[in-house]
C-alpha cells in the first residue's frame, strides 16, 4: 500500500458531503451501523475537531485571536447537536468549507469567546 503524501492527508472532507453522508446514514436507522460510511464520518469529525483545536492552541500561544473559547476541562459534543449545529450551517457555506472549518464555526456557537 502507498503512503500518501503530507500534502493529501491534510486535507478535510467538504461539510456538505460529509453532512450529505451524515443524513442519509441517519435515515437508514440501525441498519447505518454495516455502512462503511459511519467509521468513515467518526474518523474525520474527530480530526476536524482536532484541527480546530490546534488551529486554536497555535493563535493562542502566538498571541493571535481565537475564534472560540471552551472552558476548562474535557468538552463534548453528542452526535445529535454535532448534526443540529452543522445543519444550522447554511448550505451554500457547507458546500464550500471543510469539516475544520464547519468544526470551528460549531465551536465558535457552542464556546464563544466572551468580551469582558
Amino acid at each position: 500500500m502507498a503512503a500518501w503524501p503530507a500534502a493529501a492527508s491534510a486535507q478535510t472532507m467538504n461539510a456538505e458531503v460529509f453532512y450529505q453522508k451524515a443524513l442519509a446514514l441517519q435515515k437508514k436507522g440501525p441498519m447505518a451501523l454495516f455502512s462503511g460510511d459511519v467509521k468513515l464520518l467518526m474518523k474525520e469529525g474527530k480530526a476536524a475537531g482536532e484541527r480546530a483545536r490546534a488551529h486554536r492552541v497555535t493563535a493562542q500561544r502566538e498571541g493571535r485571536p481565537v475564534r472560540y473559547c471552551p472552558p476548562p476541562g474535557k468538552q463534548s459534543l453528542g452526535s445529535t447537536e454535532f448534526m443540529k449545529r452543522l445543519g444550522a450551517i447554511p448550505q451554500t457555506d457547507r458546500a464550500r468549507i471543510d469539516m475544520t472549518e464547519a468544526m470551528t464555526r460549531i465551536l465558535v456557537i457552542k464556546f464563544p469567546c466572551l468580551k469582558s
